[in-house]
């Protein structure tokens, strides 16, 4: 890769992981439009573990409340607000988990094309701005309960569909059940926790085995640029959501949606 393709990637993870338009709809979706060659399976990593990064880093005072909660809740079986909410996001992680494994090889042969990225663009946009526009609740990411859990876990499922967003699924689950757009937010960012080990973990056990060299100054640009983009977009987002909502992200997937399928059909 030479460094424009490099720098643009980084930056494209980085805004995309956690917004609600789908960050491998665009991973995809930037060599399709360049002509850039595949990034390889490294940097993808390396691009996994900036936003990991970021997210753990953002996060880093709850985080550390919730794994001293947890921990206590496996001595005395009694649950506070922080250990509530670490058992939701280890449990929401489930459905999405067990799909992977029994869906992933199906998704990546068949699915993944500029069509279906647009159909999925548009038709989860359209939910995730019906979901904002119907109901909004007050209640924040402690206030989840596990019917919410449950509901915005198997959402999270979808999101191996190409288009659906991780984000946008799991913000719209959330929005559903009745919770505040910056708490359906919130649990969206930490339930992205887990499933970016997953995601990184697995696509780190092939690197292993694959015994390819590997150019590490470029993966480590590209995880810090990746971390770097992925942290301001979180603060931001965090920062202007209750005020612009989750519209500008619906319409700008319903263009793009239409632009590819324009191009494509």
């Amino acid at each position: 890769m030479d460094w424009l393709q490099v720098v643009v990637l980084s930056v494209v993870q980085g805004l995309t992981e956690f917004l609600p338009i789908s960050s491998s709809a665009h991973l995809i979706l930037v060599p399709v439009l360049t002509g850039w060659p595949d990034q390889g399976l490294a940097f993808d990593v390396a691009l996994h573990v900036g936003t990991l990064s970021a997210v753990v880093l953002y996060f880093r005072r709850e985080l550390s409340d919730m794994t001293v909660s947890w921990t206590r809740s496996l001595a005395t079986r009694r649950l506070d607000a922080d250990a509530r909410l670490a058992w939701a996001v280890i449990l929401g992680t489930i459905p999405v988990g067990l799909a992977g494994l029994l869906a992933q090889d199906l998704v990546e042969a068949h699915l993944r094309s500029p069509v279906v990225l647009a159909v999925g663009m548009i038709a989860f946009g359209l939910l995730l701005g019906w979901a904002d526009w119907r109901q909004r609740g007050t209640r924040d990411e402690h206030e989840i309960t596990w019917r919410d859990v449950l509901v915005i876990g198997c959402a999270q499922a979808l999101a191996l569909f190409p288009g659906t967003s991780r984000a946008g699924i799991t913000i719209t689950a959330a929005l559903l059940t009745g919770m505040s757009r910056e708490g359906a937010s919130r649990f969206s960012f930490l339930l992205s926790i887990p499933v970016i080990v997953l995601a990184g973990g697995l696509e780190a056990r092939k690197l292993l085995t694959n015994g390819h060299p590997v150019d590490w100054s470029t993966l480590i640009i590209g995880a810090v640029l990746s971390g770097i983009t992925a942290y301001l977009c979180i603060h931001y987002f965090l920062a202007f959501i209750r005020r612009i909502g989750m519209q500008p992200f619906v319409i700008y997937r319903l263009l793009l949606g239409a632009v590819l399928l324009w191009i494509y059909l």
